[in-house]
Formats: C-alpha cells, structure tokens, sequence
C-alpha cells in the first residue's frame, strides 16, 4: 500500500487543537515549545483557550495549524515508530506546504514557524482591508473550466483568477471585490452556487505580489535542505526535492493557484501512467478537510485523518 501524507491549509484551526496531543505526548510539548519560543509569544495558550477571532487571524492561524500537523508527525515517530519516510509523498494545501516541508526535514521548525508567521503578516499587509475578496464556487455543476469563464468576465473589472481548484464541485476565486462581485454573478448564470469568503485577504492571486516579494527576501535567507521524501508543490502539482526550486516555488505559491485536485489525481494515478501509484491519504494535523476532498478526487484510495492520541495510535498498528 502505497501512502500519502497529507497537511491542511488555512480554514482547518480550532480552538482547542492540538491540546490532546500535547496532553498524551512530550514530544508534542516539545514542538509548541519551541514553536512558541521561536515567535516569541504563547502561540500554544491561544490555541488552547481562543479566543477563536484572534486564533483565526492569519498570522497565527498559519504557524498554529503547521505546529499541530509536526506535532502529530513527531509523535507518530517517537510513539509508534512510524516516520514520515514510510511515505511516498507529502503534500500540503497552501499553508500546508510549509508545515509538509518541516515534516520532511528540508526546513527547521523554528524557521518554519517564522516564515509562516511572516507569511500571514505579508498576506495582510498586501492589500487594504476591504479591497479583495474571494469566492467559493460550489455544486454539480462546477469545475476548474466554469470557474476560470467566471474568473474572466470577473477580469473585466479588475483583477480575477482562480485561486484553489480544490476539487470538481469545490473552486475557488480570488481578487479585487468589485471583480469577484462580478465573477459572482457569471457562476451564478452558469449553473454554480457561489459563496463568498469571510477571508482577510485576496490569497493567491496577483494582489499578493507584494507579499510575495516579501516572502522571497525571506527565504532567501532561510537554509533548505533536500526533504527525505519528495514533496508535490502547489504550484506544479508534481513532486520536488531539490531545494532551489522549492525555494522558488514557495514565491510563487504566494500569488500562484493551489493545483490541489491535479496534485491529488496525479499521486492517485497508477504508476503505469506516469503517476504516484498512492493508494492511502492520511490527513496530519487539524480537522479533515483534505479527508474529505480526497475522498471525492481519489475514490478508490483509501483516505483517513489523524487528529486524536488515539487516531495515531490506530494509524500506527495498521502500517
């Protein structure tokens, strides 16, 4: 059986993740410790005791998800014995990148924290409160062409591009709001249910170039190592090793689309055909959103998420 290892993106946080975790297992401890202590601040209280406004803010909703996704990993090893190199790949929504990067070694975890930290503060920074918005086109009907016709008679008033194609049914828009107002309405006409996003910033589109450039200067000052198991970027949807290019492709994530159903087919793909050959998904860290899109992408592959003691404890009798 061939396995996957999975690690959520923004949207997942919640009051109260990862405290089982840190209740059951130092190793655990150990990783909020030093994740608190690298930002200099209780990350680890606000994850335990909210308040959620404060915890869903993106510069500690960011380094917090990717916290309890390492923690989880951590203790997976020093636990159970099962490390992350019983994988054949990992991979991350957005966010979740990061935090697949740190659990396969390429970066530290303080730095990994850092970087995130400053990636949430960037993303904020990019574009004035009220200006972006993004959209999630949902329903039968939807899929990465509806999405990108929406986006373009979106383009006609500013700036529209597909943000996340998550999955069929499940795409996401994003850009300057009279923009996504307007691809709003050409989803709606084409057959699509479209829900806007109580989100702070536009992410992953062009209005994030300056966070981008932002994010560049501070990887570039950041040590990457080859991960030991390859890691399918966001932007490519194919597996990278060499640490240049995934310094690269960190920049580019920032304005670029998460190709996560692409990502998703070719790891589920036969081997035969040039793809993965994975036939288990197992979601680390919080909640189970990626679970559930894995579920509707790769239908035959089993797919699982770990969030409790007793979840690793499972996962681990059955590798």
């Amino acid at each position: 059986m061939t396995l996957a290892l999975l690690f959520p993106g923004q949207g997942s946080q919640s009051v109260g993740m990862g405290v089982a975790l840190a209740d059951a297992f130092a190793s655990a401890r150990e990783v909020f410790a030093e994740v608190d202590e690298a930002l200099g601040q209780k990350l680890f209280d606000l994850m335990r005791e909210g308040p959620e406004d404060k915890l869903t803010l993106t510069e500690n909703a960011q380094p917090a998800l990717m916290a309890v996704s390492v923690a989880a990993i951590r203790s997976l090893k020093a636990e159970f014995g099962v490390d992350v190199t019983n994988a054949a790949f990992v991979a991350g929504h957005s966010l979740g990148e990061y935090s697949a990067l740190a659990a396969v070694g390429a970066i530290s975890l303080s730095d990994t924290a850092r970087l995130l930290k400053l990636r949430g503060q960037a993303m904020q920074r990019a574009v004035p409160v009220g200006k972006g918005a993004m959209a999630s086109l949902i329903g039968p009907k939807t899929d990465l062409a509806l999405a990108e016709a929406a986006a373009r008679a979106g383009a006609e008033v500013g700036v529209c591009v597909v943000a996340n194609d998550n999955n069929k049914g499940n795409v996401v828009i994003s850009g300057e709001k009279a923009a996504v107002d307007r691809a709003i309405e050409e989803a709606k006409a084409l057959g699509a249910r479209a829900i806007p996003l109580n989100v702070s910033a536009p992410f992953h589109c062009p209005l994030m170039q300056p966070a981008a450039d932002e994010m560049a200067q501070a990887l570039a000052a950041t040590t990457i190592s080859a991960p030991v198991v390859p890691v399918i970027a966001n932007v490519t949807a194919r597996p990278e090793q060499d640490p240049e290019a995934i310094r690269r492709l960190l920049v580019e994530q920032v304005t670029g689309r998460v190709r996560w159903r692409e990502s998703m087919e070719w790891m589920a793909g036969p081997e035969s055909a040039g793809g993965g050959g994975v036939t288990r998904f197992v979601e680390i860290g919080s909640g189970k959103v990626l679970t559930g899109m894995a579920k509707r992408i790769a239908q035959d592959a089993e797919s699982l998420a770990l969030n409790t003691p007793e979840e690793l404890e499972a996962f681990a009798r059955s590798v």
